[in-house]
């Protein structure tokens, strides 16, 4: 089966998944679709197609690689009009200690649970709660040589997706990162900022804390 034949069959397998399809993953499923042997070249040569195809303006999607495979990802002009569609569910935002056990997690995977406390400070029961809820992180295992032998954690396909890289490495080195504002560890079960300070002018001037 040549390359203009097979295409419309990797336009489908992409379309339908909800997740990445790897160009393993398609190769597989096309020769068990089809009942064919087919080359893994020739889907390679489907994808450059496909991609040059959707770079068209025309077209409000465009294929991508991204958290491990390829999928048609609406292109930025479009954002926010899909937005609408489902605005809740993109909107809602991490607490700042879900986003603080995130960032160690991707920085330090695989990492136990203390760990992570002991570089936060605090519990993080409830963040990693949070995190696996929303499919962020994964359980990859034990670490097999500490006491009690502690569920290993590290961030997963979906996070890799959501952020539009192929692999942790991708991520910026912290070397790199400028202008970082430094955050302190805030409590896990705390989702909510801080009240604001009331203040007022005492006798001699100064300002103070009511």
């Amino acid at each position: 089966m040549d390359i203009k034949d097979l295409m419309p069959h990797v336009e489908a397998l992409i379309f339908a998944s909800d997740r990445p399809l790897t160009q393993i993953e398609l190769t597989e499923l096309l020769t068990q679709g089809l009942e064919v042997p087919v080359m893994t070249e020739r889907v390679a040569g489907c994808l450059d197609a496909i991609h040059e195809k959707y770079a068209a303006d025309y077209y409000p999607f465009s294929l991508r690689q991204s958290g491990g495979g390829y999928q048609f990802l609406t292109k930025p002009a479009f954002h926010q009009t899909v937005l609408q569609l489902n605005g809740d569910k993109y909107i809602r935002k991490l607490s700042m200690a879900a986003l603080e056990t995130l960032a160690i997690i991707a920085y330090r995977q695989p990492v136990t649970k203390a760990e992570i406390e002991y570089i936060r400070g605090v519990s993080v029961d409830y963040s990693i709660q949070k995190l696996l809820e929303k499919e962020l992180i994964i359980i990859t295992g034990r670490k097999e040589d500490a006491i009690g032998k502690p569920l290993l954690y590290a961030t997963s396909r979906h996070f890799m997706d959501y952020l539009g890289i192929n692999s942790p490495d991708e991520l910026p080195r912290l070397k790199d990162i400028t202008n970082v504002e430094v955050v302190l560890p805030t409590d896990a079960n705390e989702a909510q900022p801080e009240a604001p300070i009331a203040m007022h002018v005492g006798p001699d001037g100064a300002l103070e804390e009511q």
